[in-house]
């Protein structure tokens, strides 16, 4: 895919990619201009790998937004065969900013869920940014019900900035719908892994990952809030968010640290976006090992695990 939506971080890397465009473009490539042509290729992937090795929180934060990243349906394509996606909550209507559906990943049966954003602005208009309204929730927790039905694992991929704000979620009972699917999945008897593939927001993403496995791609980020959110609040100034960020402490190697999930998955040289299907072995790998990890657990020991992974989390003090 073509690389675009350069950050300021990347601006150096920018510069040699238009002189390798400008090369592998001319009339005539001269061994001279081959060598040049490869020395260009190696000083930027030089590049990418040191700017990519020292990423700040708000840096990764950009990475993990970037529009060109693989999204859920992305993932779907390139990880499991013979999906077939499902749609509606069987009460109001069906939310295209949660897509889902049975397939398969290897040999496993498996039922999958995740946010979808869009590529365009038609795009992001109809699938709302990614942030799902209250039917997005219930089509999500009715998948699950099929899922433990059929005895199937359940994969979700989180990538929203959070539910949808607005009147209408509101009005058709958005806390609700939340608070229901964070009780059914805490209750699912069949094995459940999640990956944070850009976004995770607030109980916009928890509501689809409560899960006995928490993967994370490298350049993600997970938190109860945005940076911009953040900085409103303690700061009364959204320009704060690069403090934010930091304070939140978001990225997968930060949560990781703090037991918050269970694996970081390493993306390409420059991230995801750079080669989906790298980005997509790699989401692979992680997801058949964490089936692997749960596949002989029965369903009180996968219950007795998703209970003691999520009570562990947080510090308390009694007075």
């Amino acid at each position: 895919m073509q690389y675009k939506n350069i950050r300021e971080f990347e601006k150096p890397v920018e510069e040699i990619e238009k002189k390798i465009e400008e090369l592998k473009f001319s009339q005539e490539l001269t061994p001279e201009l081959k060598r040049e042509l490869e020395r260009l290729e190696e000083k930027r992937d030089r590049l990418i790998k040191e700017i990519y090795s020292n990423l700040n929180a708000w840096q990764i934060t950009l990475v993990a937004r970037h529009p060109a990243r693989p999204y859920t349906l992305d993932y779907i394509g390139l990880i499991f065969d013979d999906f077939e996606e499902l749609h509606g909550d069987r009460l109001y209507r069906d939310d295209p900013a949660i897509v889902g559906g049975l397939g398969r990943i290897e040999d496993r049966k498996v039922v999958v869920i995740g946010h979808q954003k869009g590529r365009n602005t038609r795009e992001r208009f109809h699938r709302n940014y990614g942030m799902p309204h209250p039917e997005g929730y219930r089509k999500a927790k009715r998948l699950m019900e099929l899922a433990e039905r059929f005895r199937r694992p359940v994969i979700t991929f989180i990538d929203t900035p959070g539910a949808a704000p607005d009147i209408e979620a509101e009005e058709r009972g958005q806390a609700l719908a939340i608070a229901e699917n964070l009780r059914y999945m805490a209750g699912l008897k069949v094995p459940v892994v999640s990956a944070v593939i850009g976004e995770g927001g607030s109980g916009g993403a928890l509501a689809i990952g409560v899960a006995n496995r928490v993967l994370m791609l490298e350049y993600s980020i997970y938190s109860v809030i945005s940076p911009e959110g953040c900085a409103a609040i303690l700061w009364k100034d959204g320009s704060k968010a690069e403090l934010a960020a930091v304070q939140l402490r978001m990225s997968a190697r930060e949560l990781k640290e703090l037991g918050i999930i269970d694996r970081v998955v390493e993306e390409p040289p420059g991230g995801a976006h750079r080669n989906y299907q790298l980005a997509g072995e790699n989401l692979k790998k992680a997801l058949l090992e964490s089936l692997d990890e749960l596949k002989n657990l029965s369903e009180e020991e996968l219950l007795e695990d998703r209970y003691r992974k999520f009570r562990r989390m947080g510090i308390f003090r009694e007075e």
